[in-house]
């Protein structure tokens, strides 16, 4: 599995994210080497305070009977709302961009049976400092200072 090519993908989706005023976290589904959807955290753009990147990439990938043989590629560690989706549509395998800037839930997924992957991507943690550090306000509305499980 070419991990680095398809989180090159979820990053162009989290700059996506960024130049549209947005959290910069892309997220990107596969199955057996095939992106099945891709998407980007839309909190900002939408007014829609669960639209982060995962859901936006699940959305986009529509109803699926079952994500057996699928990997979640996402720029930033997963809050707790996105993690528990994964479990919920038990989706087997997560890769993570980074979680230096937000350490999410990787441990409650692997404690779920979940393969967890931790890339800890310069370019992922380089565009999330910069947009705290540029627009701390949005950071607070969205998860920073959250509790991780």
């Amino acid at each position: 599995m070419d991990h680095q090519h398809f989180m090159r993908l979820a990053y162009q989706q989290a700059l996506a994210s960024y130049q549209e005023g947005g959290l910069p976290i892309g997220a990107v589904l596969t199955k057996d080497g095939e992106v099945l959807a891709a998407g980007h955290n839309r909190r900002i753009q939408d007014g829609d305070p669960i639209a982060h990147g995962e859901m936006d990439c699940l959305r986009k990938a529509g109803r699926r009977p079952d994500y057996a043989g699928t990997v979640l590629y996402t720029t930033l560690s997963p809050c707790m709302m996105c993690s528990g989706t994964v479990l919920q549509f038990g989706i087997p395998a997560v890769v993570i961009g980074e979680d230096r800037n937000f350490p999410g839930n990787p441990d409650f997924l692997r404690s779920h049976g979940v393969e967890v992957v931790l890339l800890q991507d310069p370019d992922c943690i380089a565009l999330m400092r910069r947009f705290i550090v540029e627009r701390p306000e949005l950071w607070d509305e969205d998860i920073a200072g959250r509790e991780t499980v």
